[in-house]
């Protein structure tokens, strides 16, 4: 089992900045492969970023590609998402993912085996 535990969401104004961080548990953290997720009130959740075993790949979602960046410190057992230019459509509960040996780019469809409790990040206008 692992366990993800997630920190950092909170209110921010348009064109902040959050660092989300999500600290794993229960696993040697170098084989998994991180994600994070989203989920806005009314809809599903969606692919956000996901992260190699490695850190030395990363892949995102269109709607944040160039503003959001993935990284991980397996020293740490650590993933984290730095959010840059944050907009008000970036509101949602965040959620730390991971699945073993996984290619970061499947990530965004495949079955994922791990979750987080979630961080709320809210974004006013």
């Amino acid at each position: 089992q692992v366990q993800l535990v997630e920190s950092g969401g909170g209110l921010v104004q348009a064109g902040g900045s959050l660092r989300l961080s999500c600290a794993a548990s229960g696993r040697t953290f170098s084989s998994l492969t991180m994600g994070w997720f989203r989920q806005a009130p009314g809809k599903e959740r969606e692919f956000v970023a996901a992260i190699s075993v490695s850190g030395s790949s990363t892949y995102y979602a269109d709607s944040v590609k160039g503003r959001f960046t993935g990284s991980r410190d397996n020293a740490k057992s650590t993933v984290y998402l730095q959010m840059n230019s944050l907009k008000p459509e970036d509101t949602a509960v965040y959620y730390c993912a991971a699945r073993p040996f996984t290619a970061a780019p499947a990530m965004r469809a495949i079955r994922i085996d791990y979750w987080g409790q979630g961080t709320q990040v809210t974004v006013s206008s």
